[in-house]
């Protein structure tokens, strides 16, 4: 017989977009864009783009995750049982991925951008126009999906189960969360932090990103499969 239990939706949201928001790439990426910044542009114009950047991921973001929320939530209820337990299962692999990095960073199948892409990326970061630097946030937030997409297919298939209000506002949240770091690292280079200590913070704690990551999926897919059977609810 299932044992019923109730978790709080808010705190699985917050939670994940915590560990998920120290993603080495979206961090990578960030820092990439302020180092060619810094040479080519003042602070207040380093601000302004980099700021606009984040607005143009944190946008692609939240309006793919309403897309995908709104998807997941019009699924027949017999179906998305099936569809949750394939998710889960999928997460838990990527979670096993993200730990794998953890013991052996980069080596094997790994959750990271494509070398064709990152090409593409630092192509994009030399074009500091207000409409290369949009382009460049929309282009990330795509291909970063097999760095961050695992955390965010999570919760918006726990927040699927009840599609409403709350669940968008959630997922707004989920996603200020997501760039909140981002910001921090413009402001702090804006005020004459080094971007050099950011990189070396980066590299060095790249590892433990990645295992909390792992972590938090696997307990994210666990939570999707027993939500599948009934054993857990959400409230």
């Amino acid at each position: 017989m299932a044992i019923e239990a109730y978790l709080p939706t808010l705190s699985a949201v917050v939670i994940t977009a915590l560990i998920d928001s120290i993603n080495p790439c979206a961090i990578g990426v960030l820092i990439l864009l302020i180092s060619v910044m810094l040479a080519f542009k003042t602070k207040k114009e380093m601000l302004y783009y980099g700021f606009m950047y984040i607005l143009a991921v944190f946008v692609t973001y939240l309006l793919a995750g309403i897309g995908v929320l709104y998807f997941l939530s019009t699924i027949p209820l017999y179906v998305s049982e099936y569809i949750s337990i394939a998710v889960g299962t999928l997460i838990v692999a990527a979670g096993l991925i993200e730990i794998k990095d953890f013991f052996w960073y980069g080596k094997g199948i790994t959750l990271s951008i494509p070398p064709e892409k990152a090409k593409r990326i630092h192509e994009l970061t030399k074009k500091i126009t207000l409409p290369g630097v949009l382009f460049l946030g929309v282009f990330v937030a795509a291909v970063e999906l097999p760095c961050t997409g695992a955390p965010y297919l999570a919760i918006l298939a726990l927040l699927s189960q009840n599609f409403d209000m709350t669940a968008v506002l959630m997922l707004v949240l989920y996603n200020i969360i997501f760039v909140a770091p981002l910001i921090v690292i413009l402001i702090l280079v804006h005020f004459g932090f080094k971007l050099q200590n950011i990189k070396k913070w980066k590299h060095r704690n790249r590892s433990y990103m990645r295992l909390a990551t792992g972590v938090t999926l696997i307990l994210l897919g666990w939570l999707l499969i027993l939500m599948a059977n009934g054993t857990i609810n959400l409230n």
